[in-house]
């Protein structure tokens, strides 16, 4: 799916709300099917193939001399060293501090990029086998669902926090299985968490309470492999790398 490209928003939505002639519809929105369908065979062949490991979720726009980029960074290390193989979103700032991590600590290390008009590119830490790029977001996070055994999400924005909830959404709907999802810095997280519990929760009663305990919160790399082990002794389970 290649970047449309306008002169200004304003072009943009005026082209997405022309009506189209059933040529334009069968040209350009049928037949993209195939190409949603070769991103689905691809992801789950080559992932098949590597695995499930763990997600670790966070910003693009984090410099790497930031402290979250570091304790990232940590984190994929101390997770490639406890036998996890890790997933991320392939491009800079976050994802690179996990990419590099895992790199540098010798595990898996997965990249499941998206093709944008800015921000995204692969960062160096991926092997090689193991880099698959998206067009399509859907796609792309089918693949993160599908073959994690964990969530780690860093702090970041709109991306990160529609990656979150989604593995929430899942989860609390049983439509896969309860994995850990940790969240990692409690001076970022704890406003949101507050507004769930007081707002979400208690005020308007839109989630259960018991929701909550789908999510940890940690401050530490040896907090996010402690919550994982943990996890993985409850179920009797081990990794696969």
């Amino acid at each position: 799916m290649a970047f449309e490209q306008y002169e200004n928003e304003d072009d943009r939505i005026q082209d997405k709300l022309k009506q189209k002639t059933w040529n334009e519809i069968r040209t350009n929105d049928s037949w993209a099917i195939f190409k949603v369908m070769s991103e689905f065979v691809n992801g789950y062949e080559t992932m098949a193939r590597i695995g499930p490991c763990v997600s670790i979720f966070g910003s693009a726009r984090t410099k790497p001399d930031n402290k979250y980029y570091l304790l990232a960074e940590k984190i994929a290390y101390k997770i490639s060293k406890a036998g996890y193989g890790v997933i991320t979103g392939g491009g800079p700032g976050i994802m690179e501090a996990g990419n590099k991590g895992a790199h540098l600590g010798g595990g898996t290390s997965v990249g499941l990029n998206i093709e944008l008009p800015f921000e995204q590119h692969f960062n160096p830490y991926i092997d090689k086998d193991k880099n698959l790029n998206f067009d399509y977001f859907f796609v792309r996070k089918v693949m993160f669902v599908k073959y994690s055994q964990g969530f780690v999400v860093m702090p970041g924005g709109f991306g990160t926090l529609d990656e979150l909830f989604e593995a929430i959404t899942l989860i609390q709907t049983k439509k896969i299985g309860k994995f850990p999802i940790i969240l990692v810095g409690k001076e970022f997280w704890s406003g949101l968490i507050d507004w769930i519990k007081t707002t979400m929760i208690e005020k308007e009663h839109n989630a259960s309470p018991d929701d909550m305990n789908l999510i940890k919160i940690v401050d530490t790399e040896d907090e996010v492999v402690e919550e994982l082990d943990r996890f993985y002794k409850k179920y009797n389970l081990s990794p696969n790398f």
